[in-house]
């Protein structure tokens, strides 16, 4: 997915406001995949989501003393996003995976078993299903596939759960607030003491 042009930036000008507004450039990308990621079928948007929220995370991470305190909260809150769109990625990744896997082994199943019919066999008897030849394989490779749909489906429940909280708990607004946030400069330490130079002079007379 491609990033979104930044505008504005100024090199001359401070840090901080630079760094804001790409920040919340990628707080805008991040929230634009909704509602599409609400729907599980939507494979793309919540892989696109994931990418989003790895780069608001990345450039919060080295910059958050810019900010409000809420940055540090954000931080978290995002990278738990990531982890948890990360890993529906993987489900999404694997699953096609298997299912071809399935498919070449249901093909070679297919020849295995006509290859046991006799040369002028009119039909096939059904006792050879019973031992298949690659059936072990067959069920470990649909029980694998079954496995990565249901936790692919819990990890969506899981992240319906989680961007409905960072709606109630104000994420979005708060970050922003944060942004426009600068922490007060810190003190200068205070001038070095200049030593008293009338005991060395006194020292220097006497002698």
């Amino acid at each position: 997915m491609k990033a979104r042009e930044v505008k504005g930036l100024d090199p001359a000008g401070p840090l901080a406001d630079n760094v804001e507004r790409i920040a919340r450039t990628r707080l805008d990308e991040l929230f634009a995949f909704a509602p599409a990621v609400l729907d599980p079928r939507n494979v793309r948007e919540l892989h696109d989501m994931r990418i989003a929220a790895k780069r608001l995370r990345y450039v919060l991470e080295p910059t958050e003393h810019l900010f409000g305190p809420y940055a540090a909260n954000a931080i978290r809150r995002t990278r738990e996003l990531q982890e948890l769109l990360g890993d529906m990625h993987d489900c999404d990744e694997m699953l096609p995976r298997v299912r071809r896997i399935i498919a070449a082994e249901q093909a070679a199943e297919v020849e295995a078993l006509r290859a046991r019919a006799a040369a002028d066999a009119r039909d096939l008897d059904p006792a050879l299903a019973r031992d298949a030849p690659r059936a072990e394989a067959w069920r470990g490779l649909h029980a694998f596939a079954a496995w990565l749909e249901a936790r692919r489906a819990l990890l969506h429940d899981a992240f319906l759960r989680q961007w409905t909280e960072l709606g109630r708990a104000g994420f979005r607004a708060r970050l922003e607030y944060a942004l426009a946030e600068r922490p007060p400069e810190p003190e200068p330490d205070p001038p070095a003491p200049v030593p008293d130079p009338e005991p060395a002079l006194a020292a220097r007379t006497s002698s």
